[in-house]
């Protein structure tokens, strides 16, 4: 089947406006002088649809945006960066985030997840584009999980990034047991890492979970095997200024190789170059990793 999308990214279009300070715990202050305050376009699909569009996959992307200035600066973005995006308006708005991000660039994000619960997007606005991919990321807007029986009868394979999930929220269940690959972070599981993973292979469909650790590292484990595999960081090509982002270059990283039939091990290593390499860069996706930066 010839197919018009190498990836449809479906959710997580927004803007984050990116606040320097000096430390994540803040004084209790009436103000604190901090250096200047950006917005960029931003969010976890935003970043996986435009790091898979600079690595060379054909992106497209659909998601709600409103009638707002933060939408029209998605779609000015898109336009400069010939992404492929479709979109609904609606009156909740574009979402926003707001990072505060310490001098050694990590970060603690307030996220405004203001679309409504009862938001669902059109079957006859999303089904052509889904019809048309060979693979799809969904983003966990509580909407993107109506699309899962849609992706699994056209045969679309399915991947999702859950987060700092802890491995319980109901919200992220359908996510993690409806995907055929499944990213998430190490930040809220502990010790429970092993198990969560497991949890996910032995009660979903995923065909491999990859956990990510920031500069410790990341995880791997396929279905079949026994235990996680530990794979190490890559050097940043610069400064570690922002921790923004990164998972989302992994995500890319990852996809591009897995897609283009690379082994796990081989994505798992394009991950972490693409992680790291968007640690290197101020705001959250405003530099992309190519494909001549990766091994192979």
């Amino acid at each position: 089947m010839k197919h018009r999308h190498d990836i449809l990214v479906v959710g997580g279009a927004g803007v984050d406006t990116i606040v320097p300070v000096p430390s994540l715990t803040l004084p209790a202050a009436d103000s604190v002088h901090v250096g200047a305050i950006r917005d960029y376009v931003a969010h976890t699909g935003n970043g996986v649809a435009l790091g898979c569009l600079a690595l060379g996959l054909r992106s497209k992307f659909i998601d709600f945006i409103g009638a707002d200035r933060q939408g029209e600066l998605i779609l000015e973005r898109y336009r400069e960066r010939g992404l492929d995006f479709s979109h609904l308006v609606h009156p909740s708005g574009t979402r926003r985030s707001v990072n505060l991000v310490d001098p050694r660039g990590r970060r603690l994000s307030f996220y405004d997840g203001r679309h409504p619960p009862e938001l669902r997007m059109p079957r006859e606005f999303y089904l052509p584009h889904l019809a048309a991919a060979r693979h799809a990321h969904f983003s966990i807007m509580h909407w993107a999980r109506e699309l899962y029986g849609d992706a699994h009868a056209l045969g679309v394979t399915v991947s999702t990034d859950l987060h700092d999930w802890d491995g319980e929220n109901a919200h992220h269940r359908d996510f993690a047991l409806r995907s055929d690959l499944v990213f998430l972070s190490t930040a809220a599981l502990g010790a429970r890492r092993d198990a969560v993973m497991a949890m996910i292979l032995d009660e979903g469909r995923a065909r491999a979970v990859v956990a990510m650790d920031g500069a410790s590292g990341s995880y791997l484990q396929e279905r079949g095997d026994g235990m996680p595999r530990h794979f190490p960081c890559a050097p940043p090509p610069g400064p570690v200024v922002d921790s923004n982002g990164a998972g989302d270059s992994f995500v890319a990283a990852f996809l591009y190789v897995w897609l283009r039939g690379g082994g796990p091990a081989a994505a798992m290593r394009a991950g972490a170059i693409g992680g790291a390499f968007a640690c290197a860069s101020h705001g959250t996706h405003e530099a992309f990793i190519g494909s001549a930066q990766l091994p192979g």
